[in-house]
């Protein structure tokens, strides 16, 4: 009798393991690209046009282009493996809408910190807020094109992080990495949670 193959027929009959995870960030570091990357729905958005009465609240120095941000949430659905259903949802990256993380935290696994190389110091909230609260985080580099490359171990230095947080880098736009970066986050928070699964 293969044992090998009844296991795995008895891991495909049971339900999937429904995990809810954070995308958070700087101001245009590409939360909703990402999001919108690798949702395999139809994402949620929640964009607004950037108005000129933004202009002395938002800093959009290094992200001149952008012409919309998010007001509430992003949210997508991803299936890992057919183990694993990953709710994401994107925060806000202005300070004005950082009320809402509170809840949007409540429940989630981990978070990925998404750091743009252009304005790396947009990271510090999110990496302060997920210390403080004891959420499992990466943070994932989003190489722009034209931005300077930096070593992971720059990036790591700059943002004076723990050497157990890994450090990645990801293109927001291409499924394939933002993949990549959320099973690695994944597998970051199982070492700090025995109830998940060994391996992703």
């Amino acid at each position: 009798m293969d044992y090998g193959l009844s296991e795995r027929k008895a891991a495909r009959s049971q339900p999937p393991i429904a995990i809810k995870i954070l995308i958070a960030g700087g101001f245009g570091a590409g939360k909703t690209t990402l999001v919108g990357a690798v949702s395999e729905t139809q994402p949620l958005r929640t964009e607004e046009i950037l108005t000129d009465q933004g202009v002395s609240v938002d800093d959009v120095s290094g992200v001149e282009g952008k012409n919309t941000t998010t007001v509430a949430m992003d949210f997508g659905r991803i299936t890992i493996k057919d183990r694993f259903v990953l709710y994401l949802f994107g925060t806000p990256g202005q300070e004005r809408f950082w009320f809402m993380w509170n809840e949007l935290a409540l429940g989630a696994l981990g978070a990925i910190v998404l750091a743009d190389a252009r304005r790396l110091a947009d990271c510090f909230p999110s990496i302060d807020y997920f210390e403080r609260r004891g959420t499992p985080f990466i943070v994932a580099v989003n190489c722009f094109e034209g931005a300077r490359q930096y070593e992971l171990a720059e990036v790591r230095l700059a943002l004076n992080l723990a050497p157990e947080i890994p450090v990645v880098l990801c293109d927001a736009r291409r499924r394939e990495s933002g993949k990549k970066i959320l099973i690695a986050l994944v597998e970051h928070a199982r070492t700090k949670n025995t109830a998940l699964p060994e391996k992703v």
